[in-house]
């Protein structure tokens, strides 16, 4: 039986992901892309393609940094009237398709993007797979002046949070790392960190769930799963 460490995964998840869009992308196409290391190695695959697609359209400044070195064609969201495909990975998935979101403090403007997009596309390894969210802790990025006010309302909600140590979003922003939250209900925990005034995202994804997932298996194998509307 075949081993592969996590970072192959992502790297053979990556170049599934590049081949798969093949079909649905042209010289007018605008990507929506993600950040963090799976993002990085769909980035590389994505030039190594040499594709002809429009430009892409980052969720960070390190992806942006990423695309330029890349030789890919950067763009803004204002600038277009459409976002065909939203490619990014994730922290945690569920069988329902919620994600949790945000290792990489990018996940206001990755939630902007997914819900831009008409089409989401995740990628993850095995790893990533789990049975109820909140075992990896829920980033939640906020205003700096409300630190003190969302901490107390978190603990309300049952939960605890750290301050993400020397890490300021490109947003300018803080990011609490909150564990111990009730993520039963993902769509009702995700209102009810956004109702919390100060709170500028939540790294619940359930409004913005991905309408595919392609997943890297333990023995490098690749399965494709689809999201059913509910």
């Amino acid at each position: 039986m075949n081993t592969f460490t996590q970072n192959q995964l992502k790297h053979i998840v990556a170049r599934a992901t590049c081949e798969k869009i093949k079909k649905q992308i042209n010289a007018k196409t605008v990507l929506g892309i993600g950040s963090g290391s799976t993002v990085n190695y769909f980035v590389d695959a994505l030039s190594n393609a040499k594709l002809s697609f429009g430009g892409a359209i980052p969720a960070s400044e390190n992806t942006k940094n990423l695309l330029i070195k890349r030789g890919i064609k950067v763009l803004e969201l204002n600038s277009i009237d459409t976002l065909p495909l939203y490619i990014d990975g994730a922290d945690e998935v569920d069988d329902k398709f919620y994600l949790v979101k945000g290792g990489g403090g990018a996940l206001a403007r990755e939630k902007v993007l997914a819900s831009a997009s008409e089409e989401f596309l995740c990628l993850v390894d095995f790893n990533k797979k789990v049975q109820k969210l909140g075992i990896f802790p829920i980033a939640i990025e906020i205003l700096p002046m409300a630190k003190t006010f969302v901490e107390k309302q978190i603990k309300l909600l049952g939960g605890y949070s750290s301050l993400r140590k020397d890490f300021i979003t490109d947003n300018g922003n803080f990011i609490l790392d909150t564990q111990n939250l009730n993520a039963d209900d993902p769509s009702l925990l995700e209102t009810k960190l956004n109702n919390i005034a100060g709170v500028v995202a939540s790294g619940i994804f359930s409004s913005q769930r991905p309408e595919k997932i392609i997943m890297a298996n333990a023995n490098g194998s690749i399965t494709e799963s689809k999201r059913t509307k509910n």
